[in-house]
């Protein structure tokens, strides 16, 4: 009964949105009020349910978006992403520029979050798109591939470290494994899939998009460099430091504060105001100005993923994740196919990729701890396959991807849909692959 209300949520969002063309926001919070109702959330409740989905999602994204896309901003119009777009090719030419920004993705999206790998690669895919009159798509799946695998399968994202600490496996062999199944799931989910959506028509968010300046008016190749992926060193560099030491003295809460995204996307776009604004002749004026585009072209986006997490918490909070979870626990299956399978259908039913990783991480961590037929660093790695299945119109990734690329529904489910998809089955395939070599 709780998968047919929440299909019925799905279909109801897919008819607003698709047929009736609501505004995305409204109608997931149409959906959510709908929702939280149908599943028996009280309604003196369900409202605060929503603002609290609403406030949650919002407050964890806001500050990345709106400085990535402020940073991103002064990035295209100083003339640095268009210096980088004439690196890349030079240096791997533009026959393999697609395979130089996915080795990019998989890199800088082991130590960050996937929503901030995307904000802060998409001024680089679109530099390449624009300077190159190329596919936007084709050019920017791939990356996003890297980003989603690493995101799904590799720690210290938060669902891999979660289960990592509820099965009690090791991080190193779930890392090795999972670096393993990575990489044939971003080549056939990436440059292999794009192959197939060249004829998809998308003209990218206008933000990143600026006129063509002539070589002596562009920054250096380092200022570029070093400005766009300043959030990436930071991040990383804070990250390795935060692992390697535990002592949790003064430097290292220091280290951590500034390794915060918020902390760390304020520091770039102060250091990103001086090299990409006031170096290249800008006074802040002029520089304040294209910061207040920067926010008004991503405010809707802004509003579309909010929204959603008020759709997620409305789910979570009736209790249908653990409902469903406890109707296929029931299930006699393959233990790593089972994790799997519970994990894709909250997936698809809540949103979330992290909370279906966690939640299926609850429900079988007593059968795993107490099975040592069960390998748990692969249980790891089938859970998180199953927590990208089918990304669809609740969760927050595929809005990001629809509004950033500015495809119609059909073409972002056909790309960005299928290319989740084939990476969740791609991993559970090389899990059960690796279940049987090494047990």
């Amino acid at each position: 009964m709780v998968l047919v209300k929440i299909l019925f949520c799905i279909i109801l969002l897919v008819i607003l949105v698709s047929w009736l063309k609501i505004n995305p926001f409204i109608t997931f919070l149409i959906v959510s009020l709908t929702g939280g109702l149908l599943l028996g959330i009280p309604l003196e409740k369900v409202t605060n349910s929503v603002q609290r989905g609403l406030g949650d999602t919002f407050g964890g994204i806001a500050i990345t978006i709106c400085v990535g896309a402020m940073i991103g901003k002064l990035v295209a119009t100083s003339g640095a992403a268009q210096k980088i777009a004439s690196v890349l090719v030079n240096g791997f030419g533009l026959k393999y520029i697609q395979w130089a920004l996915v080795l990019v993705g998989f890199i800088i999206g082991i130590p960050l979050f996937y929503e901030t790998g995307f904000v802060l690669m998409i001024p680089l895919i679109f530099s390449v798109v624009y300077r190159y009159k190329l596919n936007a798509v084709y050019i920017g799946l791939p990356m996003l591939a890297a980003l989603s695998v690493t995101h799904g399968f590799l720690p210290p994202h938060p669902s891999p470290t979660g289960l990592v600490n509820a099965f009690h496996a090791d991080m190193g062999k779930t890392l090795l494994y999972g670096i393993c199944l990575a990489i044939p799931a971003i080549i056939i989910a990436g440059p292999l899939l794009a192959r197939t959506l060249k004829n998809i028509n998308s003209q990218p968010l206008a933000t990143f998009r600026a006129e063509e300046l002539p070589d002596d008016k562009l920054p250096s190749a380092f200022n570029s460099f070093f400005t766009a992926l300043l959030p990436v060193m930071l991040l990383m560099g804070t990250t390795i430091y935060l692992n390697l030491d535990h002592s949790h003295g003064t430097i290292h809460r220091l280290v951590a504060f500034i390794g915060n995204a918020p902390i760390v996307m304020l520091i770039s776009l102060i250091v990103a105001t001086f090299t990409m604004g006031i170096m290249q002749g800008l006074d802040l004026k002029h520089i304040g100005h294209h910061c207040s585009h920067a926010v008004k072209d991503v405010s809707l986006i802004l509003l579309i993923v909010a929204g959603s997490g008020a759709f997620k918490a409305v789910l979570t909070d009736s209790g249908a994740a653990k409902d469903i979870a406890d109707m296929f626990q029931s299930f006699h299956m393959q233990p790593l196919l089972l994790g799997w399978l519970i994990a894709a259908i909250i997936r698809i039913s809540l949103g979330s990729a992290t909370v279906a990783g966690l939640t299926t991480a609850g429900i079988l961590s007593s059968m795993v701890l107490h099975d040592p037929s069960i390998n748990p660093n692969l249980m790891v790695l089938a859970i998180g396959a199953g927590s990208l299945t089918c990304s669809h119109l609740n969760d927050g990734g595929f809005w990001l991807f629809k509004e950033y690329f500015n495809l119609s529904i059909k073409d972002t489910l056909r790309s960005w849909t299928v290319m989740e998809t084939t990476v969740s089955i791609i991993g559970i395939s090389g899990v059960l692959l690796l279940n049987a070599v090494v047990g």
